[in-house]
């Protein structure tokens, strides 16, 4: 495959940044993503240029660091895929593609297409704790957790924190992965005794990082790639609502 790129260059988070073009030849179509652009940074260092930085990990769509916008979309034009889990072969022969990090005021640029997500470590920081015996290990059945209660705190903690639904929200928020984090520990006993603290301290710690109020268009969930759902926004809400009540 021969394509084009558009790619965000900006050196330091100071820096100014703009869009460079690039070329690439002999492209195999079932690259992923990611393997594209190592083969970028491989022709840009043997030409002596600036490697293009990104975030990467597991490469497994696991670890939720590889967002990047790709043609104006989160993680790309694949539903429920993340960018490394994205190939080659979804594009078109010559089509150009235009690169860009995720966009928003508690996302700060470090450098080219990696972002600070550590806006999203402080939310789940400001979580605290839960309590636990800490005599000996409890029977494994003796806090029984029925199965849709279990399975609904599974999806929730199925989020990965790539920061998909701040980079598609028209007010960059993070009201779907916070409702998660708080989802799935409020769905569960171990979770109760510290769930109204827990969750009037991390909407707070939300706010405090500058991410905008929901839009309620779900473009979130439309383009989360675990599918987490919006209902859980609604929990949060309902959570965060039911302990303004109790504390007066």
């Amino acid at each position: 495959m021969h394509i084009r790129l558009k790619i965000w260059r900006q050196e330091s988070p100071d820096a100014a940044g703009s869009m460079k073009s690039y070329t690439l030849d002999q492209v195999d179509p079932d690259m992923s993503f990611l393997e594209m652009l190592d083969m970028l940074n491989e022709q840009l260092l043997q030409h002596g240029e600036r490697v293009i930085e990104f975030d990467h990990d597991c490469r497994e769509g696991i670890c939720g660091q590889c967002g990047i916008m790709i043609n104006g979309r989160a993680h790309g034009p694949l539903k429920h895929t993340t960018t490394c889990q994205l190939h080659m072969r979804t594009f078109r022969e010559g089509e150009e593609i235009w690169l860009e990090p995720f966009r928003a005021k508690a996302f700060p640029v470090k450098c080219d297409l990696k972002i600070d997500r550590s806006a999203f470590d402080r939310i789940i920081q400001a979580g605290g704790y839960i309590s636990v015996s800490t005599g000996a290990a409890p029977e494994a059945n003796s806090i029984p957790v029925g199965h849709p209660v279990a399975e609904a705190a599974f999806d929730a903690a199925a989020c990965i924190g790539c920061g998909a639904c701040v980079a598609v929200c028209k007010n960059s928020s993070a009201a779907l992965f916070t409702g998660a984090k708080i989802s799935h520990l409020v769905l569960l006993p171990q979770g109760e005794i510290e769930s109204q603290a827990r969750v009037q301290r991390m909407v707070d710690q939300m706010d405090a990082e500058g991410f905008g109020h929901c839009s309620n268009t779900e473009a979130c969930e439309a383009e989360c790639p675990q599918q987490i759902s919006v209902l859980h926004i609604a929990r949060m809400n309902w959570e965060f609502n039911k302990a303004q009540v109790l504390k007066k």
